[in-house]
């Protein structure tokens, strides 16, 4: 089994369960917004985009509005959706563990660097983390910048990492930047749609991802 010296998580339907949250929130904007209501299948779908790309997929009619919609969203994000954003089971026990191992531990994630800031806060979870991006540090998922800024902030090969996701844009930016990648079936995306792009290995759930890191 390879030995990696990186892991590098997505952030939402991987360590923190908001694949519900979102899609009430997207769905909530458009009705106030007075536009058409996406499926679940189709805001499940952009889910790992970054914001605005994820915006123009879901209402490509928007397009000279877009920051009208950014901050609804924010709005009913933050204030007016009350649907709980649990972490998964295993999720402290497994990041404690990889770094009593010495992994060293990132994330890489489609939210906006105040979201993510004030998740790490919220879960005391930057203790565990050496380095991170977010969406408006590098290109949208899935191309590789995340990773590969990573990869050359804590002076990582690519063969000695793996980037673990819920979404086919994680595993497909995992490939693009040469690097592994854990496929989880817990949160975005079916296990049919992450094997689409060939992700290394696939678990169904956090504890499950220690025997192969």
């Amino acid at each position: 089994m390879k030995q990696y010296k990186l892991v590098i998580f997505d952030w939402d339907g991987t360590l923190m369960d908001t694949i519900g949250k979102i899609v009430d929130c997207m769905q909530s904007v458009a009705l106030e917004l007075k536009l058409p209501i996406p499926s679940e299948l189709q805001v499940r779908d952009i889910i790992g985009l970054s914001i605005l790309p994820a915006m123009e997929q879901l209402f490509p009619d928007f397009e000279d509005n877009y920051d009208t919609l950014l901050a609804a969203y924010k709005n009913h994000y933050l204030h007016l959706n009350l649907t709980p954003t649990p972490l998964f089971d295993g999720v402290e026990s497994l990041l404690n563990q990889l770094q009593q191992s010495g992994k060293i531990l990132a994330v890489a994630t489609g939210k906006r660097r105040e979201g993510l800031d004030r998740l790490l806060n919220e879960t005391g979870f930057s203790k565990y983390f050496s380095a991170t991006r977010s969406a408006d540090e590098a290109a949208s998922k899935p191309h590789p910048s995340m990773i590969t800024s990573l990869l050359a902030q804590l002076n990582i090969a690519p063969e000695q990492a793996i980037m673990i996701g819920d979404s086919k844009l994680d595993i497909a930016m995992a490939n693009n930047a040469g690097v592994d990648s854990i496929g989880v079936t817990y949160g975005a995306h079916s296990l049919q749609d992450l094997l689409t792009q060939h992700p290394t290995v696939t678990v169904d759930s956090p504890a499950e991802m220690l025997m192969h890191l």
